[in-house]
């Protein structure tokens, strides 16, 4: 019942916003927005002289959360929705008003189970910030005097989640059906990424796991910090970690005047985030500015761990061969990998994906290295795919939107910022160690355990899957000699992989 109501209040919140004007474009839903504002012909319109656009931002805030974190997603998918809105959409903010004072001290109570001044020695009722799904508050524990930040998770907002996402659910079904390009898109699988994205930003023991991890990672690299997490106080609902004091990395004019060199910190931000995508495959997926510090030293401070991607080896190899390939001009390897990778369907024609490549990408490499913008050729692409029949890629969505933000904030801190300086010998580093000799034997050393248990039975495995196959065809002598050909060259290799190994494990 309640989900009901729920959508019978967008229904009328998107009529309030006009918002309808989207289906009267499409003439298989155009029937459909008809029947639904004769429904509401008594709810009176707002901003009609608005922008649809704006009109768009403007009903996803009134929403809530859901929506506001929907619409920043769709601002980095300029493959499903038009340049105009990812304007509008990546506008949305995540500042809503905290909640009270009162409900912020019964949670952290119930939490930790014990009295709010048993724990803390000094708590600030006030939020020092608050957002669409929690609010952090400022406060000293009492066992270690230690300044700590305590993030709350808002009064049912799961419920509120929930019956969101069943109805989001339910829009990617109408877009499949009704929709030419609803298959291509993918929407029912791009909400479930949603989904699992948003369910992990409500557990906040998930996101303690995320900080930890991205703390160990980069304990020994001074270009970042990452909070501590103090886990004996930590729960589902609320989140303590280390307090950190940093200048927002917006605030230009502050960082100047403490002498912080904004060239380098463009450049080390770049870094940071190509080190995490290919060297760790797991990096902190939600770098927009507000989630960022600067401290006195021209440190960056990552906070809100609630959004992580992870990348595959595979799809790790392919994004830093397509990045090189682009930078290189080489549009023939951009479309086999493409291809190659299954990112593109297999009947693609290579030639012609290459051109069209070529076509939106020669106008931006045209310019100096120093102005071309990987967002803006990520954009290309997107159009491209339309064309093409390319589907959705969901594990690459949060990629794409973080180098969107990445390059956003290292261009605001230095508008010659040459993306390609940076990001090359990081790539390049990269593929040698996985493709090169170095990559081969750090490959073999991972495999060594199991090698080491598979390799003593290979031998008998192999003859006993030979005699099988000699015993079926053993009246045809050509095959029955190409057996015993092949056999021969098992045995050969592998005693050549067992001395391989052992020469390997003695030298380890």
């Amino acid at each position: 019942m309640l989900r009901i109501i729920r959508l019978f209040k967008i229904i009328v919140t998107l009529h309030r916003y006009g918002l309808f004007e989207i289906l009267h474009k499409y003439h298989r839903t155009s029937l459909f927005a008809k029947l639904l504002e004769c429904c509401l012909w008594y709810i009176p319109r707002k901003y009609q002289k608005v922008s649809l656009p704006q009109r768009t931002r403007l009903a996803f805030e009134h929403l809530g959360p859901v929506f506001i974190k929907f619409g920043q997603l769709l601002s980095t998918r300029q493959d499903i929705i038009p340049a105009d809105f990812v304007t509008e959409l990546s506008k949305l903010q995540n500042q809503v008003k905290p909640f009270s004072a009162v409900q912020a001290r019964a949670i952290v109570e119930e939490s930790v189970q014990a009295p709010l001044e048993q724990i803390f020695s000094y708590w600030s009722d006030e939020a020092v910030a608050s957002a669409s799904i929690a609010q952090v508050h400022k406060a000293v524990l009492k066992s270690t005097n230690e300044t700590v930040a305590v993030k709350i998770l808002r009064p049912k907002i799961k419920s509120i989640i929930d019956q969101d996402i069943a109805v989001l659910e339910l829009a990617a079904w109408f877009i499949e059906k009704l929709f030419i390009d609803g298959k291509r898109l993918k929407p029912k699988e791009v909400i479930e990424e949603f989904k699992k994205t948003i369910h992990a930003e409500l557990d906040f023991l998930q996101e303690a796991g995320n900080a930890t991890e991205l703390y160990r990672l980069h304990q020994n690299d001074s270009k970042i910090i990452i909070p501590k997490i103090l886990y004996d106080y930590c729960s589902s609902q609320i989140l303590v970690m280390q307090w950190m004091d940093g200048t927002a990395i917006v605030d230009l004019e502050s960082l100047k005047a403490k002498n912080i060199n904004l060239e380098q910190l463009s450049h080390n931000g770049v870094s940071i985030f190509y080190t995490q995508v290919f060297n760790y495959g797991f990096f902190h997926a939600d770098m927009h500015p507000g989630n960022i510090l600067c401290n006195d030293k021209g440190q960056y401070i990552a906070l809100d761990f609630g959004i992580v991607g992870c990348l595959s080896e595979e799809d790790k190899r392919y994004l830093a061969i397509n990045i090189l390939a682009f930078f290189n001009r080489d549009y023939k390897l951009v479309a086999k990998t493409h291809v190659e990778s299954g990112w593109a369907p297999a009947d693609t024609p290579i030639e012609d994906l290459e051109n069209a490549i070529r076509a939106v990408c020669e106008p931006i490499f045209n310019k100096p290295l120093a102005q071309i913008s990987f967002g803006q050729v990520l954009i290309k692409l997107f159009q491209i795919s339309r064309r093409f029949n390319i589907p959705v890629q969901p594990q690459l969505i949060l990629l794409q939107k973080t180098i969107v933000n990445v390059e956003g904030m290292g261009r605001m801190l230095n508008p010659n910022l040459d993306l390609w300086v940076t990001t090359k010998p990081i790539l390049q580093k990269w593929m040698k160690q996985q493709m090169g000799v170095k990559g081969f034997m750090h490959n073999l050393r991972k495999e060594l355990p199991y090698l080491s248990y598979t390799l003593p039975v290979m031998p008998r495995l192999f003859a006993k899957s030979l005699v099988n196959l000699e015993q079926a065809q053993q009246q045809n002598n050509l095959l029955q000699h190409i057996i015993l050909s092949y056999k021969r060259q098992n045995y050969i290799l592998i005693l050549i992989l067992i001395i391989l190994v052992v020469v390997i494990w003695f030298k380890l």
